[in-house]
């Protein structure tokens, strides 16, 4: 075809090795820290009330509960020890809720506070440096 031109496909030079960035973590921004360690306090919340459930269930399907009730009760002449209205299902899962409750306001505090720390000693030690690869 007239006026047209037929060129070859231009192929970058290929590289030698690998490339190797070095750079510098100076600042973490708190907001951000603050949602991501909500969110991971979030999943071990939910993590850690499914694990009681499930220990529960596989402790009272193996009888576990029938036996320590039955020691305490032998310690005590026969008579039946208050403590195990506590290890009762509902009541163990409110525990484990509450825990969780506490954990996700202490982790996402303790997450946002490590952040404005690391800010302030990035700032007088001149932060975290990292060399990144391309391989």
């Amino acid at each position: 075809m007239p006026g047209s031109h037929d060129t070859a496909p231009v192929q970058d030079a290929p590289r030698q090795g690998s490339r190797r960035v070095k750079l510098t973590l100076s600042q973490l921004d708190p907001w951000s820290v603050m949602k991501l360690s909500f969110l991971v306090a979030i999943a071990f919340g939910i993590a850690l009330v499914v694990a009681v459930a499930l220990l529960w269930q596989v402790v009272n399907s193996i009888g576990l509960w029938d036996q320590v009730n039955q020691i305490a009760s032998d310690l005590n002449s026969g008579k039946p020890l208050p403590f195990m209205e506590y290890l009762e299902f509902s009541k163990m899962l409110s525990y484990s809720v509450i825990v969780a409750v506490l954990n996700v306001i202490l982790i996402t505090a303790l997450g946002t506070l490590f952040a404005f720390l690391y800010n302030i000693v990035a700032s007088l030690l001149g932060g975290l440096k990292v060399t990144l690869t391309d391989n």
